[in-house]
């Protein structure tokens, strides 16, 4: 990985616990605990079109790691890990299918898996399997976010094109 990505990657990853800290601190945008919009997955996209996929799994990894620091909340990192991994596995196996103006769908498919991954962690830590009745209210807000994230992570990428194409 070359300096500029070095670089790129640890700005990204700011970016991304910036966008996590101002979202866990404004009020939910719906009364549904767990439901969040996931802002910061923005710049996980943006690493992984951009960058690609070692410099994404960098921003990712060391993004959830100091979000569960900053949160306070060491259960939070089972469950970040989890989702944020899977998504960031079926992104990587699926990128070649969706180009850049079609990553808002890439990023539905993407947070519906973080949903199953996080739901995954409550069922293996809990023991109670009747958590999963609350997946078709995560898979429906998983739709709604994975397509704003998507589409924001699109429209950022669609504009600076010219410039990480040329230096990276």
């Amino acid at each position: 990985m070359n300096t500029k990505k070095v670089i790129l990657s640890a700005v990204l990853t700011a970016f991304a616990l910036v966008a996590f800290v101002i979202e866990s601190a404004m009020p939910p945008v719906v009364p549904i605990y767990g439901v969040k919009i996931g802002l910061a997955n923005v710049f996980t996209l943006f690493a992984l079109y951009a960058l690609g996929k070692r410099s994404a799994t960098a921003v990712l990894l060391i993004r959830v790691s100091l979000a569960a620091v900053f949160a306070g909340q060491a259960v939070s990192l089972f469950y970040s890990l989890t989702g944020g991994v899977l998504s960031l596995l079926l992104m990587i196996s699926l990128k070649r299918f969706f180009p850049v103006k079609r990553l808002w769908a890439l990023s539905v498919l993407s947070a519906v898996m973080h949903n199953i991954g996080q739901l995954t962690a409550a069922v293996i830590l809990t023991s109670t399997p009747q958590i999963l009745f609350y997946f078709p209210i995560l898979v429906v807000s998983g739709i709604i976010a994975g397509a704003v994230t998507g589409l924001c992570a699109q429209l950022v990428l669609l504009r600076l094109k010219h410039i990480y194409d040329k230096n990276f």
